[in-house]
């Protein structure tokens, strides 16, 4: 029996998570959520999922923040950085915080479950 994959969708806007966690949910993959970077961080060592999709604009702590403490806590995370904003520069400051994928909102559903299952795939190692 395979294990879902754990999803931890971090966003502050209350539509992107119900709409996430609906089509997400419906795929077989088991989502948790967060408000907030600093929510992200305590729900990440929490849950512990497999991968992280990270808003990057949120109050309290924003996702390029929050990517670097989780991954100070844990090397190994993935984190997907999903964002409306088409800054420049604020693709390659989510790498270097330790982003390991990029995409941009609006998305196609298939997109981004293509790259959860990229990152997924590679187990813990």
């Amino acid at each position: 029996m395979m294990r879902r994959t754990k999803l931890l969708i971090v966003d502050d806007a209350p539509y992107v998570l119900k709409a996430l966690r609906d089509t997400l949910g419906a795929h077989g993959y088991e989502v948790h959520q967060a408000v907030n970077g600093e929510e992200a961080v305590t729900m990440y060592r929490k849950v512990i999922p497999d991968v992280v999709l990270m808003d990057i604009l949120m109050p309290k702590m924003d996702g390029v923040s929050a990517t670097r403490s989780i991954l100070e806590y844990d090397p190994h995370a993935k984190i997907i950085v999903v964002t409306a904003v088409g800054k420049r520069g604020l693709e390659k400051d989510c790498i270097e915080a330790g982003a390991k994928g990029f995409i941009m909102k609006p998305f196609k559903t298939k997109d981004l479950m293509n790259t959860i299952n990229s990152l997924g795939k590679n187990e813990r190692n």
